[in-house]
């Protein structure tokens, strides 16, 4: 064989093992359920997490707790995941913004006493960009060059 077939092969085996690797670590998207039957197994796996945030009559949330000034880096809300589960969710980060506006929220982390702690919050806001009805009032007229 020569050294260039040699380096080939150990590039390609390189190649394989850096993606079994990385799927290795991906998470999987589960309930609020699921996350706590994996954390009372003794797993420490992240997992995703989607739901929407509880709010109340008037759409503000409900048990969002942040106070920059007391601990800029402890944020907690309460997330309501495809389920209907409620659970509390506690990140070490501070408060993303426009959380508030937020219609679904994707979180990454695992479940701690009870407490589920994220590692990454994805926010899923409407969009600026949704379809309206345009209605045409007429035709527009042409633009004269004088």
């Amino acid at each position: 064989m020569k050294k260039t077939h040699i380096i080939g092969i150990i590039i390609i085996a390189l190649a394989i093992g850096i993606i079994m690797t990385t799927a290795g670590d991906a998470s999987t998207y589960v309930s609020f359920s699921e996350a706590k039957e994996l954390a009372e197994e003794g797993s420490s796996k992240k997992v995703h997490v989607v739901g929407r945030l509880k709010k109340d009559a008037q759409g503000h949330i409900v048990g969002m707790e942040y106070n920059p000034v007391k601990d800029p880096n402890y944020f907690t809300f309460i997330l309501s995941d495809t389920n209907k589960l409620e659970q509390r969710v506690v990140y070490f980060n501070p408060k993303p913004q426009d959380f508030e506006r937020s219609e679904q929220v994707v979180i990454t982390g695992n479940m701690k006493n009870d407490v589920f702690v994220a590692d990454k919050i994805l926010l899923k806001c409407p969009s600026k960009y949704t379809e309206k009805e345009v209605k045409a009032e007429g035709k527009p007229k042409a633009a004269s060059i004088n």
